[in-house]
């Protein structure tokens, strides 16, 4: 009896999934999948098998939404967990990804301003010539346009 008082006391400190996904606002099968993933760790179960979370669960789900909102992947964002749970900061690792992620941004609107330049050069053509012949559009099949692919960087795996 004193065991079973016991654990009832431990676990009213403790949140069940549907109380976690209520009060994070992230779905129960996300919470599952986060949980398979290592972003939030194992938590205890019940006798019947229930999943009951510490309070600070929402802290570290606030955490990832935050790191999502950043852009970070629930990969990368595993990894600065688990860098903190080795007990060393990720806070110089976050940067990295940052100033990478910032490159790759940077590359992509420069992309972007060629691909806008190709299209309004087209368009001032296009509405000069007005209606062309063509086997499907005359337009589209007159365009000069570069037939170069985009650059496509590779990810690294870390």
């Amino acid at each position: 009896m004193k065991k079973a008082m016991i654990e009832y006391e431990a676990s009213a400190a403790m949140l069940k999934i549907g109380e976690v996904s209520r009060l994070s606002g992230i779905g129960i099968e996300a919470l599952r999948f986060y949980e398979r993933q290592g972003l939030l760790g194992q938590p205890t179960r019940t006798v019947s098998g229930y999943r009951l979370y510490a309070k600070d669960v929402l802290e570290r789900l606030e955490f990832i939404k935050r790191a999502q909102v950043l852009g970070f992947s629930l990969a990368e964002i595993a990894q600065i967990i688990a860098e903190k749970q080795a007990g060393q900061s990720p806070c110089s690792h976050v940067r990295e990804i940052v100033r990478q992620r910032l490159k790759e941004t940077e590359e992509r609107i420069k992309e972007m301003r060629r691909h806008q330049r190709t299209l309004a050069a087209a368009l001032e053509e296009w509405d000069e010539a007005g209606d062309r012949p063509g086997h499907v559009c005359g337009l589209i099949e007159s365009a000069t346009v570069n037939h170069i692919a985009p650059r496509r960087q590779k990810l690294r795996r870390r």
